[in-house]
């Protein structure tokens, strides 16, 4: 049986040239992007991003903020004055009231008493100072250290922690939140997830935070990583502990900023791709490879526009700012511009050294199937992600055609490209959420993922050219097709779309031979093929000169082809 259905399907993508290569106006994209793209530059970003501690409105911040504004000056971005038909290549700097203080951390040490050592210092373990923490009087303090299990923090009482450091094996934010309320002086924590590998990389400590509530207070939240976490419980099991803790920190009255810029379309200028790369965040990976890579795609696209070797007909658009809050903010307060927002994509540990932090490259996709029924080569990272309905499908060209311009750079060069199904948690959820098309380049599983251990030497170059490129090349497609664009893109996705269709078919005579049900695993297939037909209906507006005769047969065909063969193979399931 599967012969003759995989002879029927030769035979219907014959007559539409399925395994047609894109267009010329697609292929010619990378040349240009690979010769233009320095990844010196995004790497040199990054390595002043990546020295500051970065949360909204504080130092490091608006540092980096700065830091991207002058590579957009240098590029040929001119600030807007009236707005942004002030010229093809501008950018503008928004600014808002912080609702709380901005937060510098200072310095930190925590050294148990009668010990030379520290168990934690700030020059080696930049994260292990709460964010929010107060600064201890001059001097530090020294205090008694109390072990409670997680299970007994609900039902602290005064007479226990009063004046002493509270320590649990969970997040630092809930010992803090219960132990400070109950006269504590401070809370140690401990919660390093499995996939960072704890036991391994013994002086990591993922960054977290105590809730800001008072910029005078002198209590302080402290993060342990295993070594110190494993030290202190070993003092403690020979008695009483005492320990001395320094924390100094900066907490004042501050603006977030939010950086947009614009390569202004020539045709439809209202109609945009608009990229976004969040910047807070202390590490290196995360995110300022994002901030870095994103910097340096804008310096190409100003480059090939003022050579005049690339001309957008749509907007390309380029955001630095705080993760999802300003996406969008960007999204929501201008109804109008979000109408003309056609796709979205967040950049977010695109720079990941794979052989150092155990990531893979991944395009994480807007709902599909994938993420009702997990199976095959789609995976859910170690990230986590939750089992999705039908109702809550997406259905796009976007997936496979970012997914299709990140493995034609592969092809190159052997970067390897896979995908996940959607998990949500960065700037290409607000998309989404406004019913705009959004995805999301990333890295994972990442053994230093929210660790101090995220530094420069764990950044690949080759790895952000590889992102930048083909998040270029997707822009450029969409933002100056053509006729001729569309309809190879069409081609591109049905031949998506009956790959798919046959790597399901072959899940469901292996999920049948195992007790499945024929009618369950027929249903599979059949939300699949109304995915990808919904998908492909989508495609009249990649054309910047709107939808032809000859791009709605191209449309309609396909989504022919895609309909029979789902007869097919359904017939194969019986």
């Amino acid at each position: 049986m599967l012969k003759n259905i995989l002879s029927a399907t030769l035979i219907l993508c014959a007559g539409l040239a399925c395994a047609q290569k894109p267009s010329n106006t697609v292929d010619s994209y990378y040349p240009l992007l690979r010769k233009t793209f320095n990844e010196n530059n995004a790497f040199k970003t990054v390595a002043f991003v990546e020295q500051r501690w970065r949360v909204p409105g504080n130092a490091g911040f608006n540092q980096s903020i700065y830091e991207v504004e002058k590579i957009l000056q240098a590029a040929g971005f001119k600030k807007e004055v009236k707005g942004e038909a002030d010229g093809p290549l501008t950018y503008r700097l928004e600014t808002r009231e912080l609702r709380q203080p901005a937060w510098d951390p200072i310095n930190a040490e925590v050294t148990i008493e009668g010990e030379s050592q520290p168990l934690l210092k700030f020059a080696t373990n930049r994260n292990m100072l709460a964010m929010n923490s107060g600064s201890t009087p001059a001097g530090g303090v020294t205090a008694e250290v109390v072990y409670v299990d997680r299970s007994e923090l609900k039902n602290l009482s005064p007479e226990k922690v009063k004046g002493k450091i509270v320590f649990a094996e969970t997040s630092t934010g809930q010992v803090y939140s219960a132990a400070v309320k109950n006269g504590a002086l401070g809370a140690f924590g401990y919660n390093m997830p499995a996939y960072t590998q704890p036991e391994k990389n013994v002086n990591s400590i993922q960054f977290g935070g105590i809730r800001n509530d008072d910029t005078l207070s002198h209590n302080f939240g402290i993060l342990l990583s295993y070594q110190a976490k494993e030290r202190l419980k070993a003092a403690l099991a020979k008695g009483p502990v005492k320990v001395h803790v320094i924390t100094e920190s900066k907490m004042y009255a501050s603006k977030e900023l939010t950086l947009v810029a614009n390569a202004r379309g020539a045709a439809k200028p209202g109609e945009r791709f608009v990229f976004s790369a969040h910047v807070q965040e202390p590490g290196a990976n995360d995110n300022a490879s994002g901030v870095g890579t994103l910097a340096e795609m804008a310096r190409v696209t100003a480059e090939l526009i003022n050579q005049k070797k690339f001309t957008p007909e749509r907007t390309i658009t380029f955001l630095w700012g705080v993760e999802i809050s300003s996406t969008a903010r960007y999204i929501k307060e201008n109804a109008e511009r979000a109408k003309g927002i056609l796709w979205g994509m967040s950049l977010d540990m695109v720079g990941e050294d794979t052989k150092k932090t155990g990531g893979t490259f991944l395009i994480e996709k807007m709902p599909d199937p994938s993420a009702i029924w997990t199976r095959g080569e789609d995976k859910h990272t170690e990230w986590g992600g939750r089992a999705l309905s039908e109702k809550d499908m997406f259905p796009h060209y976007f997936n496979d055609l970012v997914l299709d311009r990140c493995k034609q750079q592969g092809k190159e060069n052997g970067w390897v490209v896979k995908s996940n199904p959607f998990e949500g948690g960065s700037d290409h959820t607000p998309f989404l959420q406004a019913k705009i098309p959004g995805l999301l380049m990333w890295h994972f599983t990442d053994v230093f993922y929210h660790t101090d251990a995220d530094r420069l030497d764990k950044v690949s170059p080759w790895e952000m050219k590889n992102c930048g490129v083909s998040a270029l090349a997707t822009a450029y497609t969409l933002t100056a097709a053509n006729e001729a664009t569309t309809l190879a893109l069409v081609t591109e996705l049905q031949k998506d779309a009956t790959d798919r269709l046959q790597a399901e078919y072959q899940l469901g005579l292996q999920a049948i031979k195992g007790g499945s049900p024929a009618a369950d695993e027929r249903h599979k297939i059949d939300v699949w093929a109304k995915w990808y037909v919904d998908a492909i209906d989508k495609m009249t507006d990649i054309n910047v000169n709107g939808e032809t005769t000859q791009i709605r047969g191209k449309i309609a065909a396909a989504q022919k082809t895609v309909s029979e063969l789902n007869k097919k193979l359904d017939e194969g399931l019986k």
